[in-house]
């Protein structure tokens, strides 16, 4: 389907910025902000695990982990092996999780008015299959 990428990234950008302007009251950006969530979604994770999951380099995310510990998001605990760090929220972070969460609901559902819900859901459906096309499979195979 000729000129999918480009209407793709006209409204991957505003999006980002939109996300970006929400959560920049807590002082998150939506980089930060997957990691929050992904921490949210599966509990006490190690950074390669999030790594692995938005497919970036493991720096990326300690960086991304350094910032939240500023912001008293998310903590260090002990994990199996102290090689690996493990990460949890803290009670501020679940809170602060709760209300963006709310928020990005809200625009969720703002940014699909006027669409019918077949549409909404089929378009739910084929992203993730799109991202299969994309990744290697190399990468599904080690990942």
């Amino acid at each position: 389907m000729e000129g999918f990428l480009s209407r793709f990234f006209t409204l991957y950008r505003p999006l980002i910025t939109v996300l970006n302007e929400l959560l920049g009251e807590y002082e998150l950006s939506y980089s930060l902000w997957q990691v929050v969530s992904y921490v949210e979604s599966n509990g006490p994770s190690m950074l390669t695990d999030i790594s692995n999951y938005y497919n970036v380099e493991k720096p990326t995310i300690t960086r991304r982990v350094y910032r939240l510990e500023e912001l008293r998001i998310i903590e260090e605990i002990d994990g199996p092996d102290r090689r690996e760090k493990v990460i949890q929220l803290t009670e501020q972070g679940k809170d602060v999780y709760r209300v963006c969460r709310r928020k990005i609901t809200e625009l969720e559902q703002r940014i699909m008015e006027g669409i019918p819900p077949k549409e909404q859901h089929a378009t739910f459906q084929t992203l993730p299959k799109i991202k299969n096309n994309i990744v290697p499979v190399e990468e599904k195979q080690n990942g």
